[in-house]
């Protein structure tokens, strides 16, 4: 990405209250608001154009961070329509300022953030279909750009599920081993929760208590991130957990405390290691 100026308007003065987010010289706005602000946000006028939004929370089920991704061509309606989603604690809206997004446009978008959010595993997608629309090429080439500025400031906003992972390689120090009947998980810590990745083994059985990890290791399943292999299961790529608890969960295949079952190589814990950070 490129090197931009982010222009933040915090507009009851709260740095996670209800605020704006521009980028130089483009045509898109975001505008995020907690959902105890929502009342706030639907009475501003951006929120009467075509746009698409991030529903973000907590999956009630497994205790996973969930997204809801949608699109319509006056957000403020559609946003009322979520009221009976709990799930959701905040929201992030995306528009332009120069009214050039149309309804093809924003249904192209969505279908892509779909996949992104899918493909990255590291939360609960929501929704149950992905709509997508087909563009002409020039069309697809605009929104493309308009999405890599949009992808450039979710993160700045709150919204971290479509961060690049890191390289496992290059950060080989930091790496951090889950080790159960002769099985090894590799991950790291990262800024959004714990990375497990690609190739690390996970027990087969659940245990009786896994409840939450049940039905993370499922949806795992469904998605094609976790194949069975013989004995074990193993992770076909690289999956981002919210916290090191829910990495170790579907790793052991039931509750776990995941600052002491990810060790480094030395057999030192995730806990004494950021014991001794602080």
């Amino acid at each position: 990405m490129q090197a931009a100026t982010i222009k933040l308007f915090l507009v009851h003065g709260s740095p996670s209250g209800l605020r704006t987010a521009e980028l130089s010289n483009w045509s898109g706005k975001a505008v995020a608001a907690p959902r105890t602000e929502i009342s706030s946000l639907l009475k501003r006028e951006e929120l009467t154009s075509p746009g698409f939004y991030f529903l973000t929370g907590v999956d009630p089920d497994s205790g996973d961070r969930a997204i809801y991704i949608g699109e319509a061509e006056n957000v403020a309606n559609r946003l009322k329509a979520h009221s009976s989603k709990d799930f959701w604690n905040s929201v992030t809206v995306f528009v332009s300022k120069d009214e050039n997004l149309t309804k093809a446009h924003i249904r192209y978008l969505e279908g892509i953030l779909i996949e992104k959010a899918n493909n990255n595993g590291s939360a609960v997608v929501v929704n149950s279909v992905n709509s997508g629309a087909k563009l002409p090429e020039s069309d697809a080439a605009d929104m493309d750009i308009f999405l890599e500025k949009c992808l450039q400031l979710l993160p700045v906003l709150g919204v971290s599920y479509f961060n690049e992972k890191i390289d496992p390689v290059s950060d080989s120090k930091e790496l951090l081993y889950c080790k159960i009947k002769g099985l090894i998980a590799t991950g790291k810590r990262t800024a959004n929760g714990f990375l497990v990745f690609e190739g690390s083994q996970a027990v087969l059985e659940h245990r009786p208590s896994a409840v939450h990890s049940i039905k993370k290791r499922e949806l795992l399943i469904d998605k094609g991130f976790l194949k069975k292999d013989g004995d074990y299961f193993v992770f076909l790529k690289d999956i981002e957990f919210g916290s090191p608890s829910t990495a170790a969960r579907v790793v052991r295949g039931g509750a776990s405390n995941g600052l002491t079952a990810w060790k480094n190589s030395k057999g030192v814990s995730l806990k004494e290691l950021e014991e001794n950070e602080t």
